[in-house]
């Protein structure tokens, strides 16, 4: 009786690290992309914002590296190292400068980023979404639901920006919807 409990504990914990792994890998390649864009963007407030944010996600490699190594040795979630804060809810907080309308023709590399960035987000979120809902205790739900609200939070952040210039953005590139 005692073995068979084993075997499900086993297999549980099991499931929860290779969800963390996966997490882990998502939030590195984010980091990548984020340091990249930086880089790569023309824009100051730009740079800023894709470099805070390769730092975020790197923040959260680490967070997910501390829980997988806790349950690794205990067992279970270590939940006294606090997660950090999540974005502001609310607000449209542009990603780039108001000098980036002024160049909107040739803004293909700023509106790829935020088309990509928005992906990995949404993807974020929604993997974050399903764990929190396969969640064995009310901590993990939480942990999980705190990590998916932060996700969904950059994909706001990055729609809106998309909004404001998607139509200019268009417009100035001859671009017609089929």
């Amino acid at each position: 009786m005692n073995t068979e409990r084993n075997r499900i504990m086993n297999k549980q914990t099991e499931k929860v690290l290779d969800g963390l792994k996966t997490a882990m890998e998502a939030e590195l390649t984010g980091h990548q992309f984020y340091k990249a864009a930086s880089k790569n963007t023309k824009d100051p407030k730009g740079k800023e914002t894709f470099s805070r944010m390769a730092d975020e996600e790197m923040g959260h490699f680490n967070y997910l590296r501390h829980q997988y190594q806790s349950i690794l040795k205990t067992g279970e979630y270590d939940f006294t190292k606090k997660f950090l804060k999540g974005p502001k809810k609310g607000g449209s907080s542009p990603i780039f400068s108001k000098e980036i309308q002024n160049r909107i023709k040739t803004s293909h590399f700023e509106v790829s980023a935020l088309t990509i960035g928005m992906k990995l987000e949404m993807e974020a979120a929604g993997f974050y979404r399903k764990c929190a809902a396969k969640a064995a205790t009310p901590a993990a739900k939480k942990f999980y639901t705190e990590l998916s609200e932060w996700e969904q939070g950059h994909y706001d952040s990055f729609k809106n920006q998309l909004d404001l210039l998607k139509e200019e953005y268009f417009a100035a590139n001859h671009f017609v919807p089929m």
